[in-house]
């Protein structure tokens, strides 16, 4: 089979009557493209469990700040199809891929005080973790999942682990809103040769920092080694991470936040409780941010 890309919601539309007819299950990984093999997996997930999958590649304006990197983020729709069609030739794969004006009817600005329409918000778990230093963040990822969601009307939708708190704030909308959705988050997928998760922005590093990069997750991996062997002490598990940076010298990264969350809450604990936490960093390297985390005792 070949990916069928559409661009417009009429015709999507009319292909999902069509599933819904036919009663397939319709699964749907959002993405905002720069497809690499992370999305990949999200998808080969979908295979197994969906019988027509919906790829949607757009780059959501709303969850960029006017500073941030929304006209340097890799637009690769043609090569991002390709790798779809080769990765997954017996499976029927439409990539959605809608203009900024489609899903955004009223237009869209990065300047948040200047933006008019319909937004959500999931109040409680956005403000915390990346919503310390990008406050629009999950305004904006709440708002475009949902139109997405009311689109596709998918059966199953795919999130990738590495996004943590995206999955935790999806999660909630999705019982909140009474969406008619079932959720799956799938684990990271990293280089097999050092652990670094696999992400669009890693593109950006030299190469001197692609070196160094994965001394967040070594130092992650030895605080889950610790977890695991009784210690569940944030100050004990951080500073894994914190000897490892020193490896590498510290002044090569500017750590944005090291954490140790509440499963449920996001809320910063001092003890791993029984319903387990998160330990999740975001840092930066020349101007790419980068974000990685583990599960401590407990799992989607």
């Amino acid at each position: 089979m070949t990916v069928t890309v559409i661009n417009h919601l009429p015709e999507l539309r009319k292909w999902r009557k069509n599933k819904l007819l036919s009663e397939q299950v319709v699964g749907l990984v959002p993405t905002m493209g720069a497809i690499h093999q992370g999305h990949l997996n999200l998808i080969h997930t979908a295979t197994k469990q969906s019988q027509a999958i919906v790829v949607s590649i757009f780059v959501n304006p709303s969850q960029f700040a006017p500073h941030e990197d929304f006209d340097k983020y890799p637009r690769t729709i043609q090569n991002d199809v390709a790798a779809i069609n080769s990765s997954f030739p017996n499976h029927e794969i439409v990539v959605f891929a809608p203009s900024v004006n489609t899903m955004y009817p009223r237009g869209i600005s990065l300047d948040r005080s200047k933006q008019v329409g319909a937004f959500v918000e999931v109040i409680g778990l956005s403000e915390q973790l990346e919503g310390v230093t990008r406050p629009h963040f999950f305004r904006g990822v709440s708002t475009v999942v949902t139109k997405l969601l009311n689109s596709v009307e998918p059966d199953i939708v795919y999130f990738g682990q590495k996004d943590i708190q995206q999955c935790i704030v999806i999660q909630a909308l999705v019982q909140d809103l009474l969406i008619n959705v079932k959720m799956v988050v799938v684990p990271t997928t990293r280089d097999e040769t050092d652990g670094l998760a696999l992400s669009s922005r890693n593109v950006y590093l030299t190469p001197e920092q692609r070196q160094r990069a994965p001394a967040f997750y070594r130092g992650m991996k030895l605080a889950t080694e610790l977890f695991e062997s009784g210690e569940k002490r944030r100050e004990k598990l951080l500073e894994c991470i914190t000897k490892e940076i020193e490896k590498e010298g510290a002044s090569n990264f500017v750590v944005d936040y090291m954490c140790l969350s509440d499963s449920s809450t996001l809320e910063e604990i001092n003890v791993v409780g029984d319903s387990g936490a998160i330990l999740s960093c975001a840092w930066k390297m020349g101007n790419t941010r980068l974000i990685d985390n583990v599960l401590l005792g407990f799992s989607f």
